[in-house]
């Protein structure tokens, strides 16, 4: 488990305040592959997945997987893929976005065009939120406790959000559940 772990791509962040175990972080600007999703919240990952994984895998204009711009000799050719996370899935009102966060160095300028019309690529701009991280299985309940308390933290210093929250998966789904990395975040401001 710990090589897998280390093979993992996070976007880049710092850590500015500890609110218990609640992390207010600084992320610099990253790049995702997302597509909205209709269903309930427990199918909307499930239907998400085949979609982005399709393109992030190939199923893309070029049928290549990811160049970055230090090397675009390899543009036209298969690379492989860095796995990354968070898996990250927010509510609106039309469904949830289901976001693939993609390797450092892609841009949405560099990012191969989806084949898939539901696929958007785009740039994440540089933010700061809180966010709180918490292991188990994605359940309602599971969410619904950690949001609490990490609400409930954010009022208590005078901390405001706004937006819906981002629930995020770190680990493969036969991770055992007692090892999971879940969190969610709030973005602050």
């Amino acid at each position: 488990m710990s090589s897998l772990a280390s093979t993992i791509e996070w976007p880049d962040c710092e850590v500015v305040r500890r609110l218990g175990d609640i992390e207010v972080r600084q992320y610099a600007p990253y790049t995702v592959a997302e597509v909205l999703v209709t269903g309930s919240s427990e199918e909307a990952a499930t239907w998400a997945f085949p979609i982005l994984a399709g393109y992030v895998f190939g199923k893309n204009k070029g049928a290549r997987a990811f160049a970055t711009p230090s090397a675009p000799e390899q543009l036209a050719a298969p690379l492989h893929f860095a796995m990354t996370a968070p898996v990250a899935q927010i509510a609106t009102a039309e469904g949830f976005i289901v976001q693939f966060v993609l390797p450092k160095g892609v841009t949405p300028a560099t990012a191969p065009e989806p084949e898939d019309p539901r696929v958007s690529v785009r740039e994440v701009p540089a933010h700061t939120l809180a966010a709180i991280r918490y292991s188990g299985f994605w359940s309602a309940s599971n969410h619904a406790i950690h949001l609490a308390t990490l609400m409930a933290a954010l009022k208590a210093v005078a901390l405001r959000y706004s937006g819906e929250p981002a629930f995020c998966r770190y680990n493969v789904p036969w991770t055992p559940w007692f090892l999971r990395r879940n969190e969610i975040w709030l973005s602050l401001g």
